[in-house]
């Protein structure tokens, strides 16, 4: 039996294989004259994470109480509900027990395994010493959880309560009004080649037109990205700053299984002057999630995320854990907010709002979001609600009350308390006078001073960003298997997949130009002067700096080559690139990673 959402799509691709012509095919594609399907909805959620997907729940649960029925859609680029969805994950269940307050009576939930201690380590080069951590790392009554599998379960509720969730249907740009106001979502072109021509396949996007328009996208999503520079949402607040996580889950032999432990570490292998940390989760069924989360606001380009990740499993602590019978069975990467109250934007903008991290609520004392995340959207969906229930047809919706709300909600002291420990390390203080400072802040002021720090200079991680010459190179170990393995072979446990003939969905653009001497500046300066960052930074290998003589768009013998299809949609590329000129786009709808258990 079909879901309504299965039935509407089966009309929606028929009605776009309608707009579509043969006598089209391998012509170049011109957007300005392409016939699109239109579908009025009341409300369009971009991103079936657990931000869109609490928002859309919520805006359900509320037809009663308003007395009018909504029609929801949630717009998501992944193949599937959670395919594209990376953390931790270790929950707090504040949020989802206002949402669902009958959640655990639910037979079918994801949260099987509770946290059962929380413990930190300082590792040096060969030993793990135990201290103290914040009291805001307790996680007594928490949930280890795969957090790809908990949004594939809130989806399936979305869907029962009537939501229209559409996977494979990738947001890919705003439709504004005549007044400049958000009318809604276009979703991306499909069936284009490598160079823009029109295949046998071509379907063009479709519009979603909204009367509210909800951004959930996640951190640094490329249509939030848009919505904070032409509404200038960000112009009372600081630069979001990031941090790259990446995680892989492991099988790990029965005696080094230890069911609801909670690890958290500082120290080796990052230097002191690299802000970040790894976890240790013991999930349910024998699985173990591990990782290594690093500040984007790294100085050094000789850094690699990727092999510092790879490297800290060789510390005796993860060595012994890893032993026996263990077995890898997940890898990934993910960029995540850091920024935490100073770098939140102006939540709404005319027509709509952006939740979840496309907003960056993210605790980064906690190390956790998806709380914060997923009560931004029941605040949304309330205001929507609000807004919609009044019938009003003047002007663009106004979601300014979401505002005002989630700023008297707990979220917003949630981030309050821990305001000052991230930016510490942003001080003439330092790293150590950081580590110093947050320690005192999270153990006794916790939040209560009458100072904030703020980035008074204003730079964002791709500034912080020194040129190579101030550094050596850093020789990372080779791989031993099975502990440690080269990236593409890690890559293959990410399901990532990308039709090879379409449109390079990384592009070298800038204040909107994109040409070959865009591409030869690219090249000339991040070889000359970073070294070529972007071929360590990257965990999926996309970016290579080759020796190509003879390229007409390289520099001094190199040349930039873009494996996109290797792309797991981590956005590291667009936040710390040097020269600010790498553009992540939406792919065709259902390109990616395929997640399943991160």
């Amino acid at each position: 039996m079909l879901t309504r959402a299965a039935s509407h799509l089966r009309i929606l691709n028929y009605k776009r294989l309608l707009h579509s012509s043969s006598r089209l095919h391998r012509q170049l594609f011109d957007p300005s004259s392409v016939e699109r399907v239109s579908e009025d909805v009341d409300v369009c959620i971009v991103g079936a994470g657990p931000a869109g997907l609490s928002t859309a729940i919520r805006l359900k649960q509320l037809e009663q109480k308003v007395g009018k029925e909504f029609r929801v859609v949630v717009l998501e680029k992944g193949p599937e509900v959670g395919s594209h969805i990376l953390s931790g994950a270790v929950i707090e269940p504040r949020a989802l027990d206002e949402l669902l307050p009958d959640w655990a009576l639910r037979d079918d939930h994801p949260l099987t395994q509770s946290a059962t201690s929380s413990h930190m380590r300082f590792l040096t080069k060969s030993l793990s010493i135990p201290i103290p951590h914040p009291p805001q790392m307790s996680n007594q009554g928490n949930y280890i959880v795969s957090l790809s599998r908990f949004t594939a379960w809130l989806g399936s509720i979305a869907e029962e309560m009537g939501v229209e969730v559409y996977p494979g249907f990738a947001g890919a740009g705003v439709v504004y009004a005549d007044d400049g106001s958000v009318a809604g979502i276009r979703t991306n072109e499909v069936g284009l080649d490598r160079l823009g021509h029109m295949k046998e396949s071509f379907e063009p996007g479709m519009e979603f037109r909204a009367k509210v328009t909800l951004i959930a996208e996640g951190a640094h999503g490329s249509i939030a990205k848009e919505l904070i520079q032409n509404f200038d949402l960000r112009r009372n607040s600081d630069p979001q700053t990031y941090g790259i996580g990446l995680k892989e889950v492991w099988r790990v032999d029965p005696t080094q299984y230890r069911p609801g432990e909670v690890i958290h570490t500082m120290g080796w292998p990052l230097d002191f002057r690299t802000y970040g940390g790894g976890w240790v989760y013991h999930m349910a069924d024998g699985l173990v999630s591990l990782g290594l989360v690093i500040g984007l606001d790294y100085a050094n380009p000789y850094l690699s995320p990727y092999k510092e990740f790879q490297r800290m499993k060789h510390h005796p602590y993860f060595a012994q854990l890893l032993s026996g019978n263990s077995t890898r069975i997940a890898y990934g990467g993910r960029s995540l907010n850091e920024g935490g109250l100073q770098s939140v934007p102006q939540l709404y903008f005319p027509g709509g709002a952006l939740v979840g991290c496309s907003a960056g609520f993210v605790n980064i004392a906690k190390i956790k979001g998806t709380h914060n995340a997923m009560k931004s959207g029941m605040l949304a969906a309330e205001a929507a609600a609000a807004v919609l229930s009044q019938d009003s047809s003047s002007g663009p919706t106004d979601m300014s009350q979401y505002e005002t709300a989630l700023k008297n909600s707990w979220v917003w002291s949630d981030l309050s308390e821990v305001r000052n420990l991230r930016e510490s390390f942003h001080t003439p203080l330092g790293i150590w006078g950081g580590i110093l400072y947050s320690g005192i802040d999270s153990l006794f002021l916790k939040g209560r001073t009458p100072w904030t720090f703020r980035n008074r200079t204003g730079l964002t991680d791709a500034q912080h960003t020194q040129p190579a010459y101030r550094f050596r190179p850093i020789n990372y170990p080779p791989p031993q298997p099975p502990l440690s393995t080269d990236l593409l072979t890690s890559l293959t446990l990410t399901g990532t997949n990308h039709a090879e003939d379409q449109p390079i969905h990384l592009r070298v653009r800038k204040n909107g130009i994109e040409d070959i001497a865009l591409r030869k500046l690219h090249v000339q300066r991040n070889v000359s002067e970073y070294a070529g960052l972007l071929q360590r930074a990257c965990p999926a290998g996309v970016y290579e700096y080759v020796e190509d003589e003879m390229a007409a768009d390289g520099w001094n013998g190199h040349k930039l080559v873009i494996n996109s299809q290797n792309c797991i949609h981590c956005k590291l590329c667009d936040i710390k690139v040097p020269t600010q000129d790498i553009t992540w786009t939406v792919p065709e709808g259902g390109g990616g990673p395929k997640y399943t258990i991160t």
